[in-house]
Formats: structure tokens, C-alpha cells, sequence
């Protein structure tokens, strides 16, 4: 029975890396944190808003990253992050906590690199806070800038 419960959660977690090779807290947001992209345009802005500040959207993106941190502190993974992981929970709570942002994620021994652009400077200085609340993340860079305004 252990066995298989450790054959599954390593199945999830390898789906969920793999699942997480670029992550993009929106389909417009430049391909590597280390350009800035963009600035949003009206359409992305409203339906990306949409999605993040919907009440049931922030919910799940936070059960989401509570769960990962329980999976990982139950298989002794708690210490040493996979670079897809801490990807995958900081893009959800960047999503969950800066709606219309676009923002990519990239992480590396536990160094999180942010690109992208979002709305004001009052979004840029919660970049950092937000990422260092995931378990793993030892350093943040952020690349990102507010986006002129149009």
C-alpha cells in the first residue's frame, strides 16, 4: 500500500513538473522572466482580471499551494524544492494576488527569477512578499516593471 501511494505521488509530481516548464500567470505574458514584455492590452486585461479576482479562482490557487506543501512535507521533500514546483505555487500566488498581471516565473536552487509587466507600483512591491511565502524560495529577483500606461 505504501508503495503505490508513493508510485502515485511520484506520478503527480512528475506530471505537475512537466506541466510547469513555462510558467506564465497569463497567455500574454513574455516567454522568460528576463525581459519585461508588454504592456497588457484592454481585452487580456479584462479577462485575465476576471479569472484572478474571482473570489472561487483565489481559493483554489491558495488550496492548490497548501496541498503541494503538504505532499511535499509528507514525502520529505520539504527542504529541496523541484524548480517546477516552486514555479507552479509562486505563478498561483502571484495570479491570485496581482490580477492583470503578466508575469512569467522561472526558479532555479531556489533563486525565483519574475519577468513581465504589471498595472503600478503598488503590484511591483508585492512581487517579492508573495513569492517568498512559498516554502523552497531562498531568493527572488524580480525583472518585471509597471506597464506604461495606454
Amino acid at each position: 500500500m505504501n508503495k503505490l501511494l508513493l508510485l502515485l505521488i511520484s506520478g503527480l509530481m512528475m506530471v505537475t513538473v512537466s506541466a510547469c516548464s513555462n510558467a506564465k500567470t497569463a497567455s500574454d505574458a513574455p516567454n522568460s522572466a528576463e525581459t519585461t514584455g508588454q504592456a497588457p492590452t484592454a481585452d487580456t486585461t479584462e479577462t485575465t482580471q476576471g479569472d484572478a479576482q474571482s473570489d472561487v479562482r483565489k481559493n483554489q490557487l491558495e488550496s492548490d499551494i497548501r496541498a503541494r506543501e503538504q505532499r511535499n512535507n509528507a514525502t520529505g521533500g520539504d527542504v529541496d524544492r523541484a524548480a517546477g514546483d516552486l514555479q507552479s505555487e509562486v505563478r498561483s500566488k502571484l495570479e491570485a494576488n496581482i490580477p492583470n498581471g503578466l508575469l512569467t516565473v522561472d526558479a532555479k536552487d531556489g533563486v525565483v527569477t519574475i519577468g513581465g509587466t504589471v498595472q503600478n507600483q503598488e503590484q511591483l512591491a508585492k512581487i517579492e512578499p508573495l513569492a517568498m511565502q512559498i516554502k523552497g524560495v531562498s531568493q527572488v529577483v524580480v525583472n518585471a516593471t509597471v506597464a506604461p500606461a495606454q
